[in-house]
């Protein structure tokens, strides 16, 4: 298959991390750049839609103050100070890879196709995977199905909810035709949880998803799961702690440092 990862490569999650980590706000131009710094090989972003029709960078459905983003405009959003995805594009430093969580919303399903989340962002995808390595991962499966028809070149990646169990995320992926499943840590069960009855090891996991041509990437493990998974063979995680992470990996002797 055509590898999408480098086994086992780092994604720093909405940049260096959920929340503010070291002083920087997750999804803003400097949490992307802490990211790279760190050593991370891709950086997350959360993309969502205004009432306008402008895409930014924002994880949650609505601002801490209660407004939903997709009932604001791009201005009132600026002004609240999210970034937008050309700013937020423009801050990835080349050599990073890209990975695109895309927050579809309710309107999604009544709006003409052209205003539809994924359809604004569809240009920028094509774009993008014109200069860098990019991926896109949704919970929404219609947007991954979107997005293969409509930039074919960009791999896709089925992200089951969380605590989703193992069977369902690998055959989900499998049968949507996704080259990358993104689970939940918590799914796998943390290090010296008993292992459940019913849910496979990891190595197991791992290994019959490459055995379906998926790669396996995880979010969003501490360094010490990290090490676990990137043991059994997962291919990439997503995480808060990039330097921990980094240092993990390299303690092993594996990839994860850029």
């Amino acid at each position: 298959m055509n590898r999408v990862f480098e086994a086992t490569e780092v994604i720093g999650h909405r940049g260096a991390g959920r929340g503010v980590v070291d002083g920087v706000r997750e999804n803003t131009v400097e949490s992307y750049a802490a990211a790279a710094r760190a050593g991370a090989d891709w950086v997350e972003i959360d993309v969502r839609r205004t009432v306008d029709g402008a895409l930014v960078l924002h994880h949650n459905a609505a601002l801490d103050d209660g407004r939903t983003i997709v009932d604001l405009t791009a201005r009132e959003c600026a002004e609240a100070g999210l970034v937008g995805l050309d700013e937020g594009l423009a801050a990835v430093p080349d050599g990073v890879g890209l990975d695109v969580d895309v927050k579809s919303v309710m309107e999604d399903a009544v709006d003409a196709p052209s205003r539809r989340t994924v359809s604004l962002l569809l240009p920028y995808l094509r774009r993008e995977a014109r200069r860098r390595r990019v991926f896109v991962c949704s919970f929404d499966p219609g947007v991954l199905l979107a997005v293969r028809e409509g930039a074919p070149g960009v791999p896709t990646a089925w992200m089951p909810f969380v605590r989703s169990p193992l069977d369902q995320a690998v055959a989900g992926a499998a049968g949507m035709g996704c080259p990358v499943v993104a689970i939940d840590a918590r799914s796998f069960g943390p290090a010296g949880d008993a292992l459940r009855p019913g849910r496979r090891p990891v190595e197991y996991t791992v290994d019959l998803a490459h055995r379906a041509g998926i790669e396996v990437v995880s979010w969003c493990p501490d360094p010490v799961d990290t090490a676990r998974f990137a043991e059994a063979g997962m291919d990439a995680v997503v995480v808060d702690d990039v330097p921990g992470a980094v240092s993990a990996l390299k303690e092993l002797g594996g990839a994860g440092g850029s």
